[in-house]
């Protein structure tokens, strides 16, 4: 049984490192000095979110881009208040979510796209802002390379208290295995709240259709799906000037439904990658929990636990350090706890995405 965790967790290890050493591949970009010229829209799809659709419109008040040059669709997804747009002096329009299938989400990217004039689109979240740089760096990189889609950086406002913390660390490793995959050509995830692509290519990939029966995965089905299409199109926009900040939950079980949503879909990847890389990270963090246990109860030798301990920590941390020092100038609190911990809160979530249910927005799905 030792045995076969110590490989079960070299094989993490390997799996970990090779994402490290994408991530250093992926080189950083902030260049702003070709003239602006992309069009863009800006979907956010937004249900309940009076207080936090101020803060973002006020964030692309302050872009560093043309005002004539984008515009931003507001999708109301059966907001229980009506938002009433300020003054402001850039296009912004609301409309109401059509709802088809099972994913209000995607329903609302697929509602705006009938009013996109642009070739261009972007969806983020209605609790996000940007930086005032966000659509001059994507501009510029869209000049400079034959791209149809770009996936970008996001990261967390946090607090002081371990659960936000907790969510940092944990973003950061996603984050910091999104851009390790596209170092080493095997990307497959991405995050909605930053991702452009053209609406021709959209259309070529027939949108959503084939997942829209899941409520969650606007961002990485679509992104596996230009990636089996045309891999050299896609990219991954490593810069600091197009990162975008969220922010973090404010309670546990919020959080644990929000993992739930986010793994529910790994089943249903078109990336074989994405698939294997999920079990084997499921597998690793089962694995320190299968040699816990048994030391605990004295059934096994401190050097048995301790390795796995180690090796796994190791590598998650020189992940974790590199990516959370490209998203943000906040230091990491709490690694040790987190680490701790999270191997229990990663293998609940997984377990009970197979067959739990969750709440999201006001709905269970």
């Amino acid at each position: 049984m030792i045995f076969v965790l110590h490989i079960v967790i070299i094989l993490y290890c390997v799996a970990i490192a090779f994402l490290i050493y994408g991530f250093t591949k992926v080189n950083a970009i902030d260049y702003i000095g070709l003239t602006p010229k992309t069009k863009f829209s800006i979907i956010v799809p937004f249900r309940n979110e009076a207080e936090n659709l101020p803060i973002l419109l006020e964030s692309l008040s302050k872009l560093n881009y043309p005002m004539e040059l984008f515009e931003v669709i507001l999708v109301n997804d059966f907001s229980e208040v009506a938002f009433k747009i300020p003054s402001l002096k850039f296009k912004v329009s609301v409309i109401n979510n059509v709802r088809v299938t099972n994913s209000p989400k995607k329903d609302a990217i697929v509602t705006a796209m009938q009013t996109v004039n642009t070739d261009w689109i972007i969806t983020t979240d209605a609790d996000c802002t940007v930086n005032t740089n966000w659509l001059l760096t994507l501009d510029n990189y869209i000049q400079l390379h034959d791209v149809a889609m770009i996936a970008g950086a996001v990261t967390y406002d946090c607090g002081n208290s371990f659960l936000h913390h907790f969510q940092q660390l944990d973003l950061a490793s996603l984050q910091g295995a999104t851009i390790g995959s596209f170092g080493i050509n095997k990307g497959f995830m991405c995050n909605g709240a930053n991702f452009a692509y053209t609406k021709s290519l959209f259309q070529e990939l027939n949108g959503f259709n084939g997942n829209d029966a899941i409520a969650s995965g606007d961002d990485v089905f679509l992104l596996q799906k230009a990636i089996a299409k045309s891999l050299e199109k896609v990219h991954y926009l490593k810069s600091q000037n197009n990162i975008v900040i969220t922010k973090p939950l404010d309670d546990w079980k919020s959080l644990f439904y929000q993992r739930v949503r986010w793994a529910s879909k790994t089943s249903s990847y078109q990336s074989t990658f994405g698939k294997g890389l999920g079990l084997l990270v499921f597998a690793g963090n089962l694995c320190w929990l299968f040699v816990l246990g048994p030391w605990v109860l004295g059934l096994t030798a401190f050097q048995n636990f301790f390795i796995i301990c180690v090796l796994k920590f190791s590598v998650d941390t020189v992940l974790i350090y590199k990516s959370n020092e490209f998203l943000t100038k906040t230091k990491i609190q709490y690694l040790i706890l987190s680490s701790l911990f999270y191997p229990f809160f990663s293998v609940s979530v997984a377990l009970y995405s197979l067959f739990g249910k969750y709440e999201w927005k006001g709905r269970k799905f």
